[in-house]
């Protein structure tokens, strides 16, 4: 599997709650690294880290910002901008633009982001992305009310500012732009947040799992934490895995695919183990599939053999038959490997999910 700290460009005015909006990606507080932004109010490519993985952040530290020094024009803002994404393609733009403030100078905001986008398909021929933020929607009347924001008064609030952004982009004609309101506020004790109002940052992580290369997706839902969004990715490596292992077992030759099948199987589950935020190596793969009872020594591979010699029986059938057997016990390991990294259940709820799954996808 690729995998590379995906790239984000995020614009907007200074409060628009940027630095609020990635610890909430991260589940955390998290800690500049590298490069920050100088005194001259250029914009750099900087780096936040955690120990699960990274982002790499385009902050432009607001456009039309007031405590940019006074040289730095808006023209000038977005050459600064140019001279960032020109060596190093973005794969996303975060568009920020607080609830209460929709109204504000927003055209002027808007036409930097189509300016850029136009930048970017020119110079590294790349449609990018948008994701149109409403912050800080907690803020909204009735401020007393918390996510999920069950008030009518404040749905209908919230959805007044997503219409106002949403109108402010009309025309353009930005295939991959989504309007998502958010609320990303948390406190912090000693390092430990201790209250969050976090609202819809599932859909925000949703929608860049869409829309980023997929060498960027599976550090994203490491990071995250996000078990939705982690068994989701997981799921997709899944199918592919148990896709690989029927063609493989669909070889004519007996015994030929024990091997590749085997080593695709152990490969999955490190990879599940690594999106739920795990290491793992290739014994304590190999242990969690003894635990399953799945036996990679003599016994699997005479569990193996016999299949294989299905192929001699029923000559052509059996290599439908021995696809399907491959298929079904690749996505029911696949499916326990989900259960006990991502969702976190014992290993005897994970060998029963293993045991469903396995009967339940039977070619």
């Amino acid at each position: 599997m690729e995998n590379r700290p995906p790239r984000i460009l995020i614009l907007g005015r200074r409060g628009a709650g940027k630095s609020s909006l990635i610890n909430a990606i991260f589940a955390e507080r998290v800690a500049t690294v590298g490069s920050v932004l100088s005194e001259t109010g250029a914009a750099v490519w900087h780096t936040l880290e955690n120990t699960k993985g990274a982002l790499r952040i385009l902050d432009t530290r607001g456009l039309g910002d007031l405590s940019k020094p006074q040289s730095a024009s808006f023209a000038e803002s977005i050459e600064e901008i140019r001279q960032g994404i020109e060596a190093v393609c973005p794969d996303a733009i975060l568009f920020m633009c607080k609830a209460k403030e929709v109204d504000a100078h927003i055209a002027k905001d808007i036409d930097s982001v189509i300016t850029l986008r136009k930048f970017i398909a020119e110079t590294h021929h790349y449609a990018i992305p948008v994701a149109a933020l409403v912050t800080q929607v907690d803020e909204l009347d009735p401020k007393r009310v918390e996510p999920p924001y069950a008030n009518s008064q404040k749905q209908a609030n919230i959805h007044q500012a997503v219409d106002a952004l949403q109108n402010a982009f009309a025309g353009f004609h930005i295939e991959l732009l989504k309007v998502i309101p958010v609320s990303a506020y948390a406190e912090y004790e000693n390092g430990q947040r201790v209250y969050d109002n976090y609202w819809n940052i599932d859909l925000l992580i949703d929608y860049l799992m869409e829309v980023l290369p997929n060498s960027a997706q599976l550090q994203l839902a490491r990071l995250s934490s996000l078990k939705k969004t982690q068994r989701k990715f997981a799921r997709r490596l899944v199918g592919s895995t148990a896709t690989i292992c029927a063609g493989i077992a669909a070889t004519p030759i007996p015994l030929a695919d024990v091997i590749p099948i085997t080593a695709a199987q152990i490969g999955m589950i490190i990879g599940i183990a690594y999106i739920s935020g795990r290491e793992m190596t290739r014994q304590s793969a190999i242990e969690f599939l003894t635990a399953l009872g799945v036996n990679v020594g003599a016994g699997f591979a005479l569990r193996e053999g016999a299949r294989a010699l299905i192929k001699f029986v029923f000559v052509g059938a059996g290599e439908v038959i021995s696809a399907g057997v491959a298929f079904a016990g690749t996505w029911g390991i696949g499916e326990a490997a989900i259960a006990y990294f991502v969702e976190g259940v014992s290993i005897d709820e994970a060998k029963i999910r293993f045991k469903k799954a396995k009967a339940d996808n039977k070619l």
